[in-house]
């Protein structure tokens, strides 16, 4: 092998916020810059900048409408779609062995309890 392939696909989405990003685009379905500043701790600079890398890693795409005022949307790419089983295994994973630290009450849940799909 040339590289690692787990290593190769945590230097796509490693860095802090993208998978969160990429979690709101799925699963919330947020496309726009403001929308992802709901991303708790995240501020427009970081913001910024993990857009732009994931656009140059292919995993979303940039669109700009020229509208006044100009807007700008983000979309999955087919690159980006295909990590959203990998990201709902991750969630699924802390949804069952860590629901202390991600639910007030602390119960396990399911993904489709939480998001309204399961993982197929």
């Amino acid at each position: 092998m040339k590289v690692c392939p787990i290593n190769n696909t945590f230097r796509l989405i490693g860095k802090k916020f993208t998978v969160l990003i990429l979690g709101n685009m799925m699963h919330l379905g947020h496309t726009r810059f403001n929308q992802f500043l709901e991303i708790e701790e995240i501020n427009a600079r970081i913001l910024s900048a993990r857009l732009k890398e994931m656009v140059k890693d292919g995993l979303i795409k940039r669109k700009i409408f020229h509208e006044t005022p100009v807007r700008v949307e983000y979309a999955l790419t087919e690159k980006g779609k295909a990590l959203h089983p990998l990201l709902d295994q991750m969630a699924s994973y802390s949804m069952q062995h860590g629901p202390i630290e991600v639910f007030k009450d602390g119960k396990v849940r399911k993904l489709e309890e939480v998001y309204g799909h399961d993982l197929s």
